[in-house]
């Protein structure tokens, strides 16, 4: 069964940088897409980031794009969110999600495995 494990959240200034890490257990991981999701406080969980298996083009939320990059290590299995530039506004937690051979729409129901999430707090 797929477990995936998120950590690398925390607390930083407005501006400041942070990388998230999702590690799968899982032999074959080059065969799912993972993508990174995020609830703020009293909001709905919504899509932040996702890359594919087999190379293909990366997915951002405009919200995020230009900030954010994210990557994958599949001899480890690991998937990186790296943040710059961050704001209030990305306080939230974070949560890693997997789907084999799953397609790179960043809606919740596209993805049935799920880490428990990393906090990610943006203040001065």
């Amino acid at each position: 069964q797929l477990q995936l494990v998120e950590s690398g959240g925390g607390t930083v200034q407005p501006g400041g940088s942070l990388r998230l890490t999702c590690v799968a257990s899982i032999v074959n991981f080059r065969d799912y897409t993972i993508a990174w999701f995020r609830q703020a406080p009293g909001k709905g969980r919504e899509g932040v980031s996702c890359i594919p298996n087999f190379g293909g083009s990366t997915n951002y939320a405009d919200s995020v794009k230009d900030r954010f990059t994210v990557s994958r290590d599949n001899a480890r299995n690991t998937v990186y969110l790296e943040m710059n530039r961050l704001k209030p506004e990305d306080t939230a937690v974070y949560y890693c999600a997997a789907e084999w051979f799953g397609s790179c729409h960043l809606t919740n129901s596209n993805f049935r495995s799920w880490g428990q999430g990393t906090q990610v707090t943006v203040s001065s």
